[in-house]
Formats: C-alpha cells, structure tokens, sequence
C-alpha cells in the first residue's frame, strides 16, 4: 500500500506541472477525502500483528533463511579453468 502511495504522489507531482493551482487544491481534497474514510489503529497493535506474521511465515522466507545452493539459479555451474 505504501509503495501505491508513493507511486500516486509522483504521479500527482508529474501531473501537477501541467495543472493550475486550482485543479491540484481539488485532487488534493480529492485524496484527503479518501484518506479521512480509512481506519485508524494504533501502532502498538498493527505492530505486534506485523511481528506475528513474520514470525509465522519466516520458515518459508527465502530472504531469512535463504536458498538451498541445488536450487540457487544465480549459482555458478561451473568454472573456468585456464592452463
């Protein structure tokens, strides 16, 4: 979802050079009138959610527990050998 956000903001920004200051106020009311209607939660609660996942599904996270070197498509075949 962040990324989407930061994404959307670029693109606003790209957008905003070609708009008058009145077509930016309103598509920034625009997204204010979105953002009003999401559901607040604490930190410490979203927080401990998110820790609760990771630890839940770090057994299958490559990046934590990395790839068996039979199955490593990135690993070196072979070498090369100069005489």
């Amino acid at each position: 979802m962040a990324a989407l956000v930061m994404v959307l903001h670029w693109y606003q920004g790209k957008m905003a050079r070609d708009m008058s200051d009145i077509d930016i106020l309103k598509m920034e009311l625009q997204q204010l009138q979105k953002e009003v209607k999401n559901e607040r939660e604490p930190v410490s609660k979203t927080a401990k959610e998110l820790v609760e996942w990771v630890e839940a599904n770090s057994a299958e996270d490559i990046l934590l527990k990395g790839v068996p070197e039979d199955k490593n498509p990135f690993k070196e075949k072979g070498g090369c050998i100069i005489t």
